[in-house]
């Protein structure tokens, strides 16, 4: 047994593995107990806690922007002679399966037009023209900005740590400044990283779920499968066996496949939305407005705490930003292992704007066509509005080739199924073995099993809605551990510039006299970007 554990750390792989085991058992054992002791946290924690979230998705965004207009924008992942190693669409494409693929698919239509019949905060007059263009900036709101910042700090930080200082590429290496060296080996820093797993396991566990209700419905469209919450979990056990085999491929092999063939796909349904919605020019000019609105008003929207609106904020606003930061320590170390050589500023804008940006294209051209086809009558969207995973399906049976369209869409939910929860095994491995780039098999396997447990249990005790709970509740203990990481980076950064500074100002005396040669040696070419310090004191 030993041979196949080795390297990995028991405390944080046991101790993770164990509760999430107690939590599974529990909600299969008993899942009405289980439903209501997570109602009861949840309205603690929306009541007690729910300004903290706003605070972290607008701080994370304004830590982002700062680091676009600094000079520390300069510092490269990695040593300064080093360089990307996956291509730009290749790069993107894998984040985008990782951090967003599936929930598009999900939400596009479903969030849109729900915005549009209530519109947030009462901002517009229900099903008008004006409640349209705020149904879209919300929903950009929910999917843009905010959210990758929090993926950007934390994937940063990982990658920074990890590549410039040469530490294991975990969690607990970002803290590094405060626990000090070894971080990863004391006990402060291995709880950390058990927490960044539990946290994974609840957010990753939360998009499984959402995925097999809605490929339940997109099977029960095509093939007449029985819809329930039980076909969903069969469907989730199905794919969990496909993926667990997909996460030995490792990165390059598995994921990178996945991921760019989803993103082709998804692009394809995009252009197919665009063309046949009907409606292209008042979407794109709807569109066109929105976005820019967002953009100007963001920073204004994250301070929203919907004072006397509490309801519409935890069924909505807080529930996606505790869904981006239980996602953060599996995304932040996905996107981190494959940036070494890109510079913060490259990264920083790959990471927030170029995802960001495709949802932009996507919400407005998807889910203005899913509001078009409300507002003439040709859907009946609003009706399916209590089953969201539905709308998608909805929308395309009033549109040209629904089956064919609907079929693709199957296999695209699958693939960012499978590829997001074949990432996520394998970041969650990585994380209880040390940093290790290539975790041993059964570790991989067995989270990989209980992120499938997860998600069965949680749509056993309540469906949709438990998956909302444990999502944020999965999230909380992992806020303190964000705020830590961005602080952590920010002094490790400014610690770098004063040694930058200090070097730059010594002086140097130039060596005039002849290179000297060793018999039988090569002279070293120092790396681009490196000053070369002399063997012993400088020569007279």
């Amino acid at each position: 047994m030993n041979r196949y554990m080795k390297g990995v750390d028991p405390a944080v792989f046991w101790g993770s593995a164990t509760l999430i085991a107690g939590f599974v058992t529990w909600g299969l054992l008993s899942p009405a107990t289980l439903g209501a002791v997570m109602s009861t946290a949840l309205d603690w924690v929306i009541s007690n806690f729910g300004w903290a979230f706003v605070l972290i998705a607008f701080s994370g965004l304004v830590l982002c922007i700062f680091f676009l207009v600094h000079p520390w924008g300069r510092i490269r992942l990695g040593p300064d002679d080093s360089r990307p190693e996956f291509a730009t669409f290749s790069w993107i494409s894998m984040m985008f399966a990782a951090g967003l693929g599936a929930g598009l698919l999900f939400y596009g239509i479903a969030e849109p037009v729900s915005h549009w019949t209530t519109p947030p905060h009462g901002l517009a007059e229900p099903q008008s023209e004006e409640a349209a263009l705020v149904a879209l900036r919300y929903t950009y709101f929910h999917w843009g900005f905010n959210g990758w910042a929090m993926y950007a700090v934390m994937g940063g930080a990982m990658a920074y740590f990890g590549f410039r200082k040469g530490l294991p590429i975990l969690v607990s290496s970002t803290l590094t400044p405060v626990l000090g060296p070894n971080a990863s080996h004391r006990p402060l820093g291995r709880l950390v990283d058990a927490l960044a797993i539990v946290a994974t396991l609840f957010g990753t566990a939360t998009a499984l779920g959402l995925n097999g209700l809605q490929l339940n419905s997109g099977l029960n469209y095509l093939l007449d499968v029985p819809k329930s919450n039980l076909t969903a979990v069969l469907l989730i056990l199905v794919v969990t066996g496909i993926f667990v085999v997909s996460a030995t491929s490792g990165v390059e092999k598995g994921i990178n496949f996945l991921a760019t063939l989803g993103m082709r796909a998804t692009i394809l349904m995009f252009c197919f939305f665009l063309i046949a919605g009907g409606s292209t020019v008042l979407v794109i000019s709807e569109g066109i407005e929105s976005i820019g609105t967002y953009v100007i008003k963001v920073l204004p929207m994250s301070l929203q705490t919907g004072v006397g609106n509490e309801q519409w904020m935890a069924g909505w606003t807080i529930f996606y930003w505790a869904w981006w930061v239980s996602w953060a320590p599996f995304v932040g170390m996905f996107v981190a292992r494959i940036s070494r050589g890109r510079t913060i500023r490259e990264f920083v804008l790959g990471v927030v704007v170029a995802p960001t940006g495709f949802g932009f294209l996507w919400f407005a051209v998807v889910g203005g066509t899913g509001i078009e086809l409300q507002r003439s009558g040709a859907a009946d969207i609003v009706g399916a509005l209590a089953t969201p995973e539905l709308s998608l399906f909805t929308a395309l049976d009033a549109l040209p080739l629904p089956v064919l369209t609907s079929a693709v869409c199957v296999v695209l939910i699958a693939l960012f199924f499978i590829s997001g929860a074949d990432a996520a095994s394998v970041v969650m491995a990585t994380m209880a073995s040390h940093g290790e780039i290539r975790p041993p098999r059964i570790i991989v396997a067995t989270l990989g099993i209980l992120m499938g447990g997860i998600a069965c249990a949680l749509l056993l005790v309540g469906g949709l809605v438990s998956l909302q709970q444990a999502a944020v509740l999965g999230s909380v203990p992992f806020t303190f551990v964000l705020v830590g990481v961005a602080w952590c980076w920010v002094k490790a950064l400014r610690q770098e510039e004063r040694v930058e500074r200090s070097t730059a100002s010594r002086p140097r005396v130039a060596w005039r006299g002849p290179v000297p040669q060793l018999e039988g040696a090569e002279l070293e070419t120092p790396r681009a970007g490196r000053a070369t310090e002399p063997a012993g004191d400088d020569p007279p």
